[in-house]
């Protein structure tokens, strides 16, 4: 039997469209950068995906290409003019490292949501750059960012929304910058963009990008980039793949399961899930061996199985977090793939000794 991959929201597979669009673009080999007719060939080449990753997105403003969303934190965080920095207590690792220690997390509720009348309380005093994910990584917890980027701007604040589990699946957000990551809708890995309402809110750097991020841009993955988002494969997937996670969740909360924030407004391409009594890392093995990929929490830190912070700034019970799994959805997934997902969670479950509610 052929491998199921169900681990989309650490990487998807390159879509055709991206792979063709590359293929062609990897004869335009020159430096963007250089004034002779290569070099503009390839500039030409550059700015129409930086275009068609604008209007893709709906972006009317200002496109940084970057290596991924993890850089484009790392510019916002470093560049942003506000000298506060205010984290959401459930976002990726990498957004607390880039921020540094002084700062300041805001907590979240049972359902993963930031609380809004801490975030009023820290936004009290000199202008902060604010840090929240439009869509959680590990849970698929969807964050009100319309409602948090109105009280941050009634301050003079700034908020930055990482999307790299929302760009190209759902409508993005009113924010001042967004982080996007291509891997994670069907482009390249490697690959990503800063969307900045307005460049004068960062400190430029110098080099290619307007002077906002150095280093020669990767012609061929931009243009995979844009064709991955052009194709909308993830984004016309999303109705059908949130039956699809109704169905798995139903299945299994009546098999004794349990779903992380259920009641939450969430991504239809991540499911949290857990057989209370079996570890994480146990059922990816299992998993594993019946040819299944999954993930335990983000792919950055599910390796070395350290505890979540996501779920222990949830509140959730330790004995239950270690118990968390992460199912990620793609637009191949399909009723089949579901079902056996189900088949072997429940031969998981049924050796562990679970009963059904």
């Amino acid at each position: 039997m052929s491998r199921l991959y169900l681990d989309h929201a650490a990487t998807t597979p390159v879509l055709p469209e991206a792979v063709e669009a590359m293929t062609r673009a990897y004869a335009i080999w020159a430096n963007p950068s250089s004034p002779h007719a290569e070099g503009r060939a390839a500039r030409a080449e550059l700015e129409a995906a930086r275009r068609t990753i604008a209007d893709t997105l709906g972006w009317r403003h200002d496109v940084i290409l970057t290596s991924g969303a993890s850089e484009s934190i790392a510019i916002v965080a470093h560049a942003a003019k506000p000298e506060r920095r205010l984290v959401g207590a459930t976002e990726h690792d990498v957004v607390p490292a880039a921020m540094g220690e002084g700062a300041t997390a805001l907590p979240v509720d049972g359902d993963g949501l930031i609380d809004l009348d801490a975030l009023e309380a820290a936004l009290e005093g000199k202008p902060a750059l604010v840090a929240v994910q439009q869509v959680n990584n590990e849970t698929g917890v969807i964050q009100p960012i319309a409602e948090i980027a109105q009280r941050v701007r009634a301050g003079g604040s700034l908020i930055l929304a990482d999307c790299a589990q929302s760009a190209g699946k759902l409508d993005l957000p009113d924010a001042d910058f967004i982080a996007v990551a291509a891997h994670k809708f069907g482009g390249p890995p490697g690959v990503g963009a800063l969307l900045v309402r307005d460049v004068g809110t960062l400190r430029a750097s110098g080099g290619q990008e307007k002077g906002y991020r150095r280093g020669t841009q990767a012609v061929p993955a931009v243009a995979g980039f844009a064709a991955a988002l052009e194709a909308r494969a993830f984004a016309d997937a999303m109705p059908r793949l949130a039956e699809l996670r109704a169905r798995l969740e139903d299945e299994l909360s009546r098999a004794g399961g349990a779903v992380i924030a259920a009641n939450a407004p969430r991504s239809a391409a991540i499911g949290a899930i857990a057989i209370p009594g079996v570890a994480s890392a146990s059922q990816l093995v299992q998993f594993d061996l019946a040819g299944i990929a999954i993930s335990a929490g983000s792919a950055c830190s599910s390796g070395s199985m350290k505890a979540s912070r996501v779920l222990a700034a949830m509140g959730v019970a330790p004995a239950l977090a270690e118990c968390v799994i992460r199912v990620s959805f793609g637009p191949s997934t399909s009723e089949a793939d579901i079902d056996r997902f189900i088949a072997e969670w429940r031969r998981i479950a049924t050796r562990a000794g679970l009963q059904a509610a």
